[in-house]
């Protein structure tokens, strides 16, 4: 089903004796001599194999986590204020911009991330020690290799640079010694990362290859070039929108790998994605080799799901990751939950231009309908659950709900709230704390097949790198330098296989619900309509566009938690994440971010 595979494979070959930037009392292991192990071209081939794995699993939880739970789109909900999915609010602090030097969560992506770019240390200087004729191998085989790995830790390296900037050190080497941060300066720090990654990335792409659909490839280093060079005011405080738009350009042209936008977006995250002529790279995940592909779905779904998907699977779902709501709790309760004359966030008196993620989507999009599987055709339609869940993909009974609502149907609200006034009693505005197990859509982005299919879904392939963001980039640039109709066209290019073409005879002049016009807030909507989920929403775009901490969404300004008030408007120090306390008692070299000093 999946044209090219890399395994997961254990890292002995590797070394144990990995450079940390967290543990100082790092106990150093002997190591497999290199020119012992590498024997021919499937050791190497096998040991660089080895780190995506790794990369992949990082990425797909820790790094999503700081990226939707602290935007506005995804929440992580608790019920009735922490009687369930609490948690030790390690997610809530994220939803609420709360988070300290000693949040859990940073401290987990912290660790996880530096694994990833250690392992890549060490193979980069065991490759560049071997000898190519003595591996039966070219030379220029050998390089594409080393720069295969290259512009892997430059892809981790640029996750950990959107989260923590110019306090990150600089760590390239495979030696014991650990660096402190890259500069006593964070803006100084900012520029040294900056200019690493851009001679690290300009280096490695011609020894690349194209269209290597499971591995970094001559795309792939192009498009983090590109983001970075999008975001590049806020790393090193100057505009590079038009060596971006150039860049994506040639993107687009073909020169560094043949692809295309997809008509059915479908063909994106189904299970043979790995032949779908947009998707650039996607991280290769197969149950029994590297199982994390349930992580797209299951913390949206509740405990009882598989009754919906007619599956068998061992995973159960978390039951607290939520849309952000649409609605606030206006009107009477209603038995199954949510109110009878509930307003829009997107009108007044809130008329906001962030958030209410379900109403964002218009009426006739495809998506906007709740997930089912055609047996007969193979096929699904729809990426949200909402309304009454009814087992056998709607037509059986209804499904039970738990906790607050233990024993009653299980009936989806585009709300959040205390409908039952459990924990505290509901008000016109709640936060994610008090949801009740009803509150919030839930959405399945990538597809769950029912048993009867023969098909695991955790075995689809995570895509990491799609054309529609080159097509995205290239339209901010546009619209950036004046040019909103160029900026609208290329966004609509992707827009439109979302619509039967006599709706989108209509829809591709309007741009729909909660805007009137082709502006900056319209492009930075659709980017969210676009990417919900892919764990890119703070990333840089919510920062890019200065929304991040100044931006209003759903509760903020709108209610309290522990008699304090959330702000509308946030301290400009949450646009950087703290390094972990951890990390600064065992590494004195490390400087934390000024803001949080």
């Amino acid at each position: 089903m999946k044209s090219i595979k890399y395994y997961t494979l254990i890292l002995a070959m590797i070394g144990i004796s990995l450079t940390s930037c967290f543990n100082l009392d790092e106990e150093v292991f002997d190591r497999v001599d290199a020119t012992i192990y590498y024997q021919d071209e499937a050791s190497v081939k096998s040991a660089v194999a080895s780190i995506y794995g790794t990369g992949a699993l990082s990425y797909i939880e820790y790094f999503w986590y700081l990226q939707e739970f602290s935007a506005d789109q995804i929440a992580w909900r608790s019920w009735n204020g922490g009687l369930w999915g609490w948690d030790e609010a390690e997610k809530f602090v994220l939803s609420s911009h709360t988070w300290t030097p000693d949040s859990k969560i940073i401290r987990q992506t912290w660790e996880t991330a530096w694994t990833t770019i250690g392992l890549c240390n060490t193979l980069i200087t065991d490759l560049e020690g071997l000898d190519p004729a003595s591996l039966k191998m070219t030379e220029e085989k050998l390089k594409s290799y080393i720069a295969e790995v290259r512009t892997l830790r430059a892809w981790a390296y640029y996750n950990i640079y959107e989260v923590w900037g110019g306090a990150l050190p600089l760590n390239i080497s495979s030696g014991s010694e650990i660096p402190g941060s890259a500069s006593e300066n964070f803006d100084e720090g900012c520029q040294i990362i900056f200019d690493f990654l851009v001679k690290e990335l300009d280096e490695s792409v011609e020894s690349l290859t194209k269209n290597s659909v499971n591995r970094m490839n001559q795309a792939v280093n192009r498009i983090i070039k590109a983001r970075l060079l999008l975001n590049a005011e806020l790393f090193i405080k100057q505009p590079k929108y038009t060596e971006c738009a150039a860049l994506c350009q040639e993107i687009l042209d073909n020169k560094y790998g043949d692809y295309a936008l997809e008509n059915d977006y479908r063909n994106i995250f189904s299970i043979n994605n790995t032949q779908s002529s947009e998707v650039i790279m996607a991280f290769s995940f197969e149950v029994g080799q590297l199982n994390g592909g349930w992580m797209r779905n299951m913390p949206f779904l509740p405990y009882n799901i598989w009754d919906y998907f007619g599956g068998t699977y061992n995973q159960s779902g978390w039951n607290c990751t939520i849309l952000t709501p649409s609605y606030d709790n206006s009107g009477n309760v209603l038995p199954t939950g949510g109110t009878d004359n509930p307003i829009s966030f997107l009108e007044a008196p809130y008329n906001d231009k962030l958030g209410a993620v379900y109403e964002r989507f218009d009426d006739r999009d495809i998506r906007k309908q709740n997930f089912t599987y055609n047996s007969a055709t193979g096929e699904y339609k729809g990426m949200f659950l909402k309304g009454e869940i009814k087992a056998n993909l709607g037509t059986g009974e209804a499904l039970k709900a738990d906790a607050d609502r233990d024993g009653q149907s299980l009936v989806y609200v585009d709300q959040v709230g205390t409908f039952l006034n459990k924990g505290r009693n509901l008000e016109v505005v709640m936060s994610p704390r008090w949801g009740e197990t009803n509150s919030g859509v839930r959405l399945v982005k990538y597809p769950i097949y029912p048993s009867s299919a023969g098909i695991d879904f955790q075995d689809i392939d995570e895509v990491e790198f799609r054309l529609s963001e080159v097509v995205f980039m290239l339209a901010e640039c546009k619209m950036r330098a004046g040019d909103s109709n160029g900026a609208k066209e290329l966004v609509n290019s992707v827009r439109q296989r979302y619509f039967s073409s006599s709706d989108w005879a209509t829809v591709k002049d309007q741009p729909g619900p909660g805007f009137t016009q082709f502006d900056m807030d319209w492009m930075l909507s659709q980017w969210g309509l676009e990417f919900l989920c892919e764990g890119r929403r703070r990333r840089t775009d919510l920062r890019r566009f200065d929304k991040f901490t100044q931006g209003q969404w759903w509760f903020f300004g709108r209610t309290t938690e522990d008699g304090k008030e959330l702000p509308a408007i946030r301290d400009r120090k949450y646009e950087w994440y703290p390094l972990p306390s951890s990390a600064l008692i065992v590494n004195p070299g490390l400087i934390q971010n000024p803001s949080y000093n």
